[in-house]
């Protein structure tokens, strides 16, 4: 048996169109169809920069009690919160797109409305403040307004 090779999406995208045996394509790529847990992804990603998960948190206008629980993993993050924690963190779009990834939520759509102002303020690194007020400004729901298991 050989060790598996660790491929990107389109490349593993396009064998799965060019195999014939599902099974034999799973086995054979088994690393290659994992990702980390949320809070081990996040942890990891503060230890990464040496920085605490409070900043983060913080930053991220994300109340403490909720966000320490989005990191050990007691709560599962809404879409909404995993944007959040995008500008906590201080993401820019690639980053923010791969945390969505991550927290297997929908990535952002350049096509609604909502989510282009938050690539746009993403891109343009927007502190999470300066993307609520561009969110109001264009009528559009605010992160964390309404409902957190979305």
């Amino acid at each position: 048996m050989h060790d598996e090779q660790i491929i990107n999406t389109d490349e593993l995208l396009r064998l799965l169109f060019m195999e014939s045996n599902l099974e034999h394509l799973m086995s054979r790529n088994a690393s290659n169809q994992s990702l980390p847990s949320f809070p081990e992804y996040i942890t990891a990603l503060c230890k990464k920069r040496d920085e605490p998960p409070e900043r983060v948190i913080n930053r991220a206008n994300i109340e403490k009690s909720y966000g320490h629980q989005l990191f050990n993993g007691r709560r599962s993050p809404s879409r909404d919160t995993v944007l959040q924690l995008a500008f906590g963190f201080e993401m820019d779009y690639e980053a923010a797109q791969e945390l969505l990834k991550i927290a297997r939520k929908s990535l952002l759509y350049p096509k609604v409305k909502r989510d282009m102002v938050l690539i746009f303020c993403l891109h343009r690194n927007y502190t999470i403040v300066e993307c609520q007020v561009a969110l109001q400004q264009y009528g559009l729901p605010i992160l964390g307004e309404g409902n957190r298991n979305e």
